[in-house]
């Protein structure tokens, strides 16, 4: 499929936080887009300023309607599936939701590119890799998993089946299929409520509420923008040589929990103590976190020249000035 072709996108979870990115950076650049929503964790305030562009379409449904779906593919050169269980509190208290979410929602949107012959881009995670322990996470690395007894491995366990599914799509069916790996992803509009960190830290802090850190804090992450991954994003949809391979996008610019705690607490100055809730209090008993989760992101940028723009300083800063807005500070 020629890259001039690629004028009209379908969006799966396209009210979600970086749905909604997605879908505002494709309309400036001229693009027809469609979203699929069924409101469980996006938001309409999310895609409000969109809804009367004559290039944006919005259904509310679930990506399981295949009605729905099937006539929005049909429309569409392009899909980019979002729609998916999210958050770790989420993930750890609706495992069925999680599990059919993922994998069947998947298929659906499989069987509907196929007919119409669409690019397909599936969002995965890097939950995948689980236990690795080789530091950064390459594409191709062997993945190591916890026991099926711990629900969070559940969803690791669905993104890696949708990666196989969409993967056979187009070893079987010639399907174009693109998979990204989503590492920690984080920007304004963030909700806090489902687990995301850094949301939940920056309200509290400006609250003058205890800065609660799960865990011992010595779990270090990576932070990417959420500007920055639409547009590898973006640049992944549109390129020919894409399908066919799996791509982290993230930053590399890795921090420790504790660390980031304490570097709203300086730039919020707020007053708040920073107390530690052990995870069995936090998720549930028998809970297992990772150590570290730092990308290998060689391979999107040798395909596009790509890599984060923003800092974790410049995150903080974006994400404190809105959520002082919506405080009305």
């Amino acid at each position: 499929m020629a890259q001039s072709t690629f004028e009209s996108y379908l969006i799966t979870g396209g009210a979600g936080f970086v749905g909604s990115y997605l879908a505002e950076a494709l309309i400036k650049k001229g693009k027809r887009v469609a979203v699929i929503d069924d409101l469980s964790t996006g938001r309409v305030e999310n895609i409000a300023p969109l809804l009367s562009h004559p290039n944006f379409h919005f259904a509310r449904a679930t990506i399981m309607d295949s009605i729905v779906m099937d006539r929005l593919v049909s429309q569409a050169d392009i899909v980019v599936h979002l729609a998916a269980a999210v958050g770790v509190q989420l993930i750890v208290e609706h495992p069925v939701h999680t599990i059919e979410t993922n994998i069947m929602g998947t298929e659906s949107v499989l069987k509907s590119a196929l007919r119409y012959g669409c690019r397909v881009l599936i969002a995965s995670t890097s939950e995948v890799y689980g236990k690795g322990y080789r530091i950064p996470f390459n594409e191709t690395d062997d993945v190591l998993l916890g026991a099926t007894d711990k629900h969070r491995w559940a969803y690791a366990a669905s993104k890696m089946v949708d990666e196989f599914l969409g993967l056979a799509y187009l070893d079987e069916f010639g399907l174009d299929v693109v998979l990204f790996r989503l590492f920690n992803t984080v920007g304004p509009r963030q909700r806090g409520q489902y687990g995301m960190v850094i949301p939940r830290f920056m309200q509290q802090a400006l609250k003058g509420e205890p800065i609660t850190v799960y865990g011992d804090g010595t779990q270090r992450r990576c932070f990417g923008h959420v500007k920055d991954v639409i547009q590898a994003i973006i640049g992944l949809a549109e390129h020919p040589e894409a399908p066919g391979y799996v791509y982290n996008i993230g930053s590399t610019e890795e921090v420790s929990i504790n660390e980031l705690a304490a570097r709203i607490k300086d730039i919020t100055q707020t007053h708040s103590e920073i107390i530690h809730i052990p995870y069995s209090k936090a998720y549930a008993p028998g809970f297992e976190d990772m150590a570290r989760r730092v990308p290998d992101t060689s391979r999107i940028q040798n395909l596009l020249g790509w890599q984060p723009q923003y800092t974790l300083d410049d995150i903080l800063n974006d994400v404190m000035v809105y959520e002082q807005q919506q405080l009305g500070l």
